[in-house]
This record gives structure tokens, C-alpha cells and sequence, in this order.
């Protein structure tokens, strides 16, 4: 199979545009193509030389998503249902807000980090996105946006996956989010979610990023974490943690803690009071309560508005900032795995 147009950084583009015996502005026109005029075909790059369009037609890939299903919420929350060129599905959603849109994208087809109360893992890992497989989700929904005369203002990696275990598609991803010649997204208006693979916790450290780090935690302990996050297995609570110190430190950046609470599981008075402890030696941090998602397949039930709000005073009263995450698209199924979940079962 072709490499996929949007698979290459700026300096692979040049490092091609080399290998090729190509001028190495070529691939800056390349990327103005594809992120500024956004086109979709070789033969829209009039300004490339017929031999060279000729010779991308050959090498590469536009990548192909097939639209299955979109479905806007009363909110303004649009979810797309999009079928890859081997016939597998991923989702995509763009969520309006009063300071511009957002847009969160799928780095996996399927999941295998198992957390039990996620509609994204059912069904298991089936593969690894390609970094232009992720970067032309953000695409199609600029494309979109540009019918509004609107644009996307930031973006998270929180949809189908673990983006950590596809790591270096979602590092190029993200070299070309940032590109001041391509998308020109500001690291800072750009999030990664992580179930917590401890080892690139550490090289995303290092990396000299400005994007944020968020981590799903929810649990306070070891022992409620492995049963909710088998992740948690592979890399315990304590390594966890150290990890994020060692973010905090390497950066200077806070890292937001994702809780997502159910009912008579991890919600209770104890839990919040727990959590509050561990996260005394985070002083960077932040937690973002999530009301937990309903999943057909799945057993959890939400937890109770009151009983939000008092695990949020427990926390703050403890010195650890925390808000409630607002939901949007609840009549979309527009929580990640949901839309696929059912269009697998159809299937």
C-alpha cells in the first residue's frame, strides 16, 4: 500500500523532494496545497510541475474517508461515522464552543487497553491509524468548517484509542498540526489523553512540547484502578505517578487528571478524600469530573448530580482544583466508541 499524502512532516516532505532530485521548496508548495487550499487531488497543485505531480500520483496515497453517518446535536456538536479505505470505522467529532470549534480525533481502530466502562474497546484493537490518517480527520472537518467561514481553534487526541501506543504517528500528527506553514495550531489549544503508558509519559516529556497532557486516572488506588483499567496492571499506580512528577518537573506544564465517575464504584465521600491525598505530591494538576457515559453493553450507572458536586468540595477543600466536564452531544451518542460500537453490532 501507498504511503498516504498526509503521512509526511515538512522535513520528510524536503527529504523526499531530495531523494526525488526535486527542488526543496517544492515541499513547502506541497504542504500549502494540502493545509492552506486544502485540495484533494495532485492534478489542484498547478503550480507543481506536470512530471512532478505525475511522479506524487505514483508514490502516494489521498487518504479516503467515507462518510457512513453524520449527526449534529442540538448543541452544535457534529459526530462523523467515517469508513477507512480497508473497510474499517472511526469517529471523529467537532464541538462548538464560545471560544471557537474544537475538533477530536481517533488514532486507533478499536483499543485494547480495556477499561471496562468504555465503548471504544469493544470489539479489541483492530490497528493503528496512520499519522495522515489522523491528520485527515482534522482536514475533512476543516473542509466542513470552511463552508462556515469558521475554523478549528484546537484539538484533542481523546477519541477511539491510546494515542501513547500509537506514539509516533501521533508525534508526526502533531509536528504537522503545529506547522506554522500548515495547519498552524497553537500548541497550547492542542490536548493528549492517555490511559497512562508510563514509559511515553516520559518521552513526551522530553519532547519540548507545549500540548497538554491529560491523564485518565479514575480511581484512587491500585486495587479499584486494575479493575476498571487493566492498564493499570502493566504500569501501577506509584509508576504512574512518578511519571507525571517527572512531567511536571521536565516541563513546567499541569497535567488534568480525567475522572470519570460511577455510581457506588469510585464516586463515594472515601474515593474523593483518597484521591486528594495522592494528588498532595501533584501540585501542577488539575481533575476533570466526568459523568460517566451510558454503554448498553456496559454496567455502570451515573452518579447522582448531588453527589457530583460533593466529590468536586471534597476535592477543592483539599486544596486540588477540580471542575465538571460539560457534557455535549449526549443525543448523538457522541461519547468516543459509541457511534462504531453500534455500527459494528449492525454489521
Amino acid at each position: 500500500m501507498k504511503p498516504f499524502v498526509y503521512d509526511l512532516t515538512l522535513e520528510e516532505w524536503q527529504a523526499w523532494m531530495k531523494t526525488n532530485s526535486e527542488a526543496a521548496f517544492r515541499a513547502g508548495q506541497v504542504f500549502d496545497w494540502l493545509y492552506v487550499k486544502r485540495v484533494l487531488s495532485f492534478e489542484e497543485m498547478t503550480n507543481l510541475p506536470k512530471g512532478l505531480r505525475d511522479k506524487l500520483a505514483e508514490q502516494f496515497e489521498f487518504v479516503t474517508l467515507h462518510e457512513i453517518a453524520k449527526y449534529k446535536s442540538q448543541d452544535g456538536t457534529v459526530k462523523f461515522l467515517f469508513e477507512l479505505s480497508d473497510k474499517n470505522a472511526i469517529e471523529t467529532v467537532i464541538m462548538k464552543h464560545s471560544y471557537g470549534n474544537s475538533i477530536c480525533v481517533t488514532t486507533q481502530v478499536g483499543c485494547r487497553v480495556g477499561c471496562t466502562f468504555c465503548a471504544s474497546t469493544l470489539g479489541g484493537l483492530k490497528r493503528d491509524l496512520t499519522a495522515g490518517e489522523i491528520v485527515a480527520q482534522v482536514v475533512k472537518a476543516q473542509k466542513l468548517l470552511d463552508d462556515e467561514e469558521e475554523r478549528i481553534s484546537s484539538i484533542v487526541i481523546m477519541g477511539i484509542g491510546e494515542p501513547f501506543e500509537n506514539y509516533e504517528a501521533t508525534m508526526n500528527f502533531l509536528r504537522i498540526m503545529i506547522h506554522p506553514k500548515g495547519l498552524n495550531i497553537g500548541q497550547r489549544h492542542i490536548t493528549v489523553s492517555t490511559s497512562g503508558i508510563v514509559p511515553n509519559i516520559y518521552k513526551f516529556a522530553d519532547e519540548n512540547l507545549q500540548v497538554n497532557l491529560a491523564i485518565s486516572i479514575h480511581a484512587p488506588n491500585d486495587a479499584l484502578r486494575s479493575k476498571l483499567m487493566p492498564v493499570n496492571r502493566r504500569f501501577p499506580f506509584k509508576d504512574l505517578i512518578e511519571a507525571c512528577q517527572y512531567y511536571t518537573a521536565t516541563t513546567g506544564r499541569r497535567i488534568t487528571f480525567e475522572y470519570a465517575l460511577m455510581g457506588e464504584v469510585n464516586d463515594q465521600p472515601e474515593h474523593a478524600e483518597e484521591l486528594a491525598q495522592v494528588l498532595k505530591a501533584m501540585p501542577l494538576s488539575h481533575v476533570n469530573l466526568i459523568p460517566v457515559n451510558y454503554v448498553a453493553e456496559r454496567d455502570f450507572k451515573r452518579t447522582p448530580r448531588d453527589d457530583i458536586f460533593m466529590f468536586q468540595r471534597i476535592l477543592e477543600r483539599n486544596k486540588i482544583n477540580a471542575t465538571i466536564r460539560r457534557e455535549q452531544g449526549s443525543d448523538i451518542a457522541a461519547a468516543c466508541g459509541q457511534l462504531r460500537a453500534k455500527h459494528m453490532k449492525n454489521k
